[in-house]
């Protein structure tokens, strides 16, 4: 069972952790929107308990930074999170443009989910083509600004479609999940992908396929994964006459992203 949230609980939550500035800022309702679906947050909102929802078929988007142990190293830990925060927002950015639902950042992993908030029948073709945006801007991110020799940040990508289960968990700083083994293939396709690619499952890549037939693919043919055996990979190289919006989205995403600095 997943325990309601009273109002007070959610004004608390907001209270102790976002600073909301007097003018021009997003309220704690309007973050509370930012944070969860808008079902869930009008349930958390009028201290409903929030039942899970069931999903057939979402692609979720994973990305971590390559090399971001020895970053981690070579920087304070101030000047990790500046990077991350500087990355992020752009990230975040882009997944607005995309219409797609950021579902959490841990550490230096990033993921993202199409379909699952809305009705979207082109799900896996956005989560590709923000997966195509995500490394473009990563690779125009310098790791830290007063220090070009460190160069720009490096990510790897990997995505999956299939069914999960979404809810929230617990009532202190709850969180919205997504559960299944859907989530676990797509991590999978992520750790198993390499420096600004992106890697998908054959599922993914038969659904894509479907929705951007411009789309360009590369069998990686059957390699062993961990915890699932062996499965058919795919690369996606990119889309046939650049079909992609990244040409119309950075210079947007790069003055929203400085708006929120």
């Amino acid at each position: 069972m997943v325990n309601k949230l009273d109002s007070k609980c959610i004004e608390e939550w907001f209270a102790k952790g976002v600073h909301v500035a007097p003018s021009g800022a997003r309220t704690a309702n309007q973050l509370l929107f930012d944070v969860f679906p808008a079902r869930v947050a009008h349930a958390l909102r009028a201290g409903n308990k929030v039942e899970p929802e069931h999903h057939e078929v979402v692609t979720i988007f994973f990305s971590d930074i390559v090399g971001f142990t020895d970053i981690s190293r070579a920087l304070q830990p101030i000047e990790v999170m500046e990077m991350l925060d500087r990355l992020y927002a752009k990230f975040d950015a882009i997944a607005r443009k995309h219409d797609i639902f950021k579902v959490e950042t841990i550490g230096d992993a990033y993921m993202a989910v199409a379909n699952l908030v809305k009705g979207q029948t082109n799900h896996t073709e956005r989560i590709a083509k923000f997966a195509m945006d995500a490394i473009q801007t990563a690779n125009e991110t310098m790791i830290k600004d007063d220090q070009p020799d460190l160069g720009c940040v490096n990510i790897r990508v990997g995505f999956h479609s299939g069914p999960v289960v979404s809810s929230v968990v617990g009532n202190m700083n709850p969180r919205f999940c997504l559960f299944g083994d859907t989530v676990n293939t797509s991590s999978r396709m992520e750790s198993n992908s390499e420096k600004n690619r992106i890697h998908m499952s054959d599922a993914a890549a038969t659904l894509l396929m479907e929705q951007a037939p411009s789309a360009q693919l590369t069998s990686r043919g059957v390699i062993p994964i961990k915890g699932k055996g062996d499965m058919k990979t795919y690369w996606l190289d990119g889309f046939e006459n650049n079909d992609c919006v990244s040409t119309h989205i950075i210079a947007d995403v790069a003055q929203e992203a400085a708006l929120t600095q």
